[in-house]
C-alpha cells in the first residue's frame, strides 16, 4: 500500500491522499499505474493512471486520468492505492514494505524466539504488530525504539519488548 484515500478535493477530480510510503514524490509521479485496495486488501476496481499530483499540507492530491467530476470519486473514500513492489524503489538497509511484515520471525535481544508477526494494524496511536507466540499473542507498536533489527532477507525481527508487557516478573 502506498496511499490511504481520505476524500474528494475540489471540484475537477482531484482526491486527497495521505501518504503511506516515505517517497511520495517517486510514487505519485504522473503516469503511475495503481490499484485501489479494500480494507480487506481485496481489489477494488480497474487500475488508474495518475494524470498530476502534489503535495497538500501533509497529504498528496492526485488526479486520475480519466475522471474528471468529483462525483465520480464519492465511493473511494477509506480505500486504499497499491503499487506492485517491483514497480517502487527497494527498501533500505533495515527496511521492510509494511505489507511483507506477517510471517517475519520475531526475537528479543537475548536471541529468544517470541513468536511470528500474524497481523499489521493502523490504529490511532500508530503501527502496531500482532505476535502471535508459544503461549499467546500480544501487540507491539512499530516503532524504532521497540524495533532494533529488521533482517529483510531473513525475514526476522529483533525487538525490545516493553517489561511487563509479556506478564513475566
Amino acid at each position: 500500500m502506498v496511499g490511504r484515500l481520505r476524500k474528494p478535493h475540489g471540484l475537477k477530480g482531484e482526491f486527497a491522499v495521505f501518504p503511506l510510503t516515505d517517497d511520495p514524490e517517486q510514487v505519485f509521479a504522473p503516469g503511475r499505474r495503481l490499484q485501489r485496495l479494500a480494507p480487506s486488501g481485496e481489489t477494488v476496481g480497474e487500475p488508474v493512471v495518475l494524470e498530476r499530483s502534489r503535495r497538500f499540507h501533509r497529504e498528496w492530491l492526485l488526479k486520475f486520468a480519466g475522471i474528471e467530476r468529483r462525483e465520480d470519486l464519492e465511493g473511494w473514500r477509506g480505500q486504499f492505492l497499491g503499487a506492485p513492489a517491483d514497480e517502487l524503489p527497494p527498501p533500505g538497509p533495515g527496511e521492510v514494505y509494511r505489507d511483507e511484515l506477517a510471517g517475519f520471525a520475531v526475537r528479543d535481544e537475548a536471541g529468544t524466539a517470541l513468536g511470528l508477526i500474524t497481523a499489521v494494524l493502523e490504529l490511532p496511536s500508530g503501527l502496531m504488530i500482532e505476535i502471535q507466540g508459544p503461549r499467546r499473542e500480544f501487540l507491539l507498536p512499530f516503532r524504532k525504539e521497540f524495533i532494533l533489527e529488521v533482517v529483510r532477507e531473513e525475514r526476522r525481527l529483533t525487538v525490545r519488548v516493553p517489561e511487563g508487557l509479556l506478564g513475566e516478573s
